[in-house]
């Protein structure tokens, strides 16, 4: 075991080490012998009071450079860059002005409550993902001997006793109901530009935004021409969706026809209705599309395009799934089951999920095609004396 440089010329600046003298040299020999004499291995004890004094110093980390540090770690785990600058801006607005500069090892539930309570039933969805958040950091923390002991950020029997649940309030987008439909069609289909064929394409489909421009919550990917290939399969195949499965969506004529179009527009790129610059639709370009349109009837003086069971607020992208539900309700003769398997719902009862495998897609087919065909007819200006549009048996 060395004691140290006698060289009086070997000072070590670098690393704040001095040579010692002969008689310091002395002073430590006896110190360590002494170790021996108490049956302590004095190379082993220097050891420990190194990785100590290591620990100790790792543990003057905080919490905002323990996330950043999380978040690095975990670089290959996001599947887009919006998804990871997602989840850093939660940590940035909402955890950091109030726990960031805290030492990582020092948080504990009392801050955390002072962190979710004031967004807790105000904002209740962005508050779960927060409080799920920094659970994970602080288990990086933990893992990386940053913090000992339990996780103050886990829910069960635990912030789920100081925070309790949250307000479930049901939101319903505004819908355009079913029969004015194709009105609206016939008016989109004379609108230009690539968000306004997003739109046509989103509501032949009945899918989600996200479907269609990536979604940032569940990190899914834009559509692409490889979902949709080959066209004569006549299948759109979504990576994932709120199932966390593969959906496949059957492509009516009216559909074929308008990626069609699109490829023969836009031959070259990987993103079947791109926003430029090699990137998807903003999250807002259909919502613009409808709002453009309202406000061309408004200035011709015609009715907008509302929903009148909520105070006639202009209808959005989202609703048109609900107009198509209705429509299938209560103008044909379709499955509930089938028209939820349209929209790619969750089945709610587990014991039913068990047992559904199939995803009935050739019975869907002919859904798609008579929901395309009922998009695209004639508008109707008065309804009252036509009949239904025409019903199919269910199937056994």
């Amino acid at each position: 075991m060395g004691l140290g440089s006698f060289n009086r010329f070997s000072l070590d600046e670098a690393n704040g080490r001095k040579p010692l003298s002969l008689s310091e040299a002395r002073q430590k020999a006896r110190q360590q012998g002494q170790k021996l004499s108490d049956y302590i291995d004095p190379l082993a004890a220097r050891n420990k009071a190194i990785t100590d004094r290591t620990a100790a110093q790792a543990k003057n980390i905080t919490f905002r450079e323990c996330a950043h540090q999380y978040l690095e770690a975990h670089e290959s785990d996001w599947k887009n860059a919006k998804h990871a600058k997602q989840w850093s801006a939660t940590l940035e607005t909402y955890a950091f002005p109030a726990i960031g500069n805290m030492l990582v090892a020092d948080i504990d539930e009392a801050h955390l409550v002072r962190v979710l309570q004031p967004i807790w039933q105000t904002i209740p969805e962005t508050a779960r993902r927060l409080r799920g958040r920094i659970e994970s950091v602080l288990g990086y923390a933990t893992v990386s001997k940053f913090r000992s002991g339990d996780n103050p950020a886990r829910w069960r029997n635990h912030l789920q006793t100081l925070l309790g649940g949250t307000a479930k309030t049901v939101k319903h987008h505004p819908a355009l109901p079913y029969k004015q439909i194709a009105e609206f069609m016939t008016e989109l289909r004379q609108q230009n530009g690539i968000a306004a064929r997003a739109l046509e394409y989103t509501i032949l489909t009945a899918c989600r935004t996200g479907d269609i421009i990536g979604g940032e919550r569940d990190a899914k990917p834009p559509m692409l021409w490889s979902h949709v290939d080959p066209l004569s399969a006549r299948v759109w195949t979504i990576p994932s969706t709120k199932t966390d499965t593969e959906h496949h969506v059957p492509l009516s004529s009216e559909a074929i026809a308008l990626l069609t179009n699109m490829r023969r527009q836009h031959p070259n790129g990987a993103f079947v209705f791109p926003g430029g610059a090699q990137q998807p639709l903003s999250n807002m370009a259909m919502a613009e599309v409808i709002k453009r349109m309202n406000e061309k009837r408004a200035a011709r003086g015609l009715p907008l395009f509302t929903d009148p069971k909520q105070n006639n607020a202009p209808v959005t992208v989202h609703g048109f799934r609900s107009t198509f539900r209705d429509w299938v309700g209560e103008r044909t003769n379709y499955p509930g089951e089938m028209a939820e398997m349209a929209l790619a719902h969750k089945v709610p009862d587990k014991v039913e999920a068990a047992y559904r495998r199939g995803t009935l897609l050739e019975k869907r087919k002919r859904l798609m095609a008579d929901w395309a065909a009922y998009c695209m007819s004639p508008p109707l200006l008065d309804d009252s004396n036509v009949s239904q549009f025409p019903r199919r048996g269910r199937a056994s």
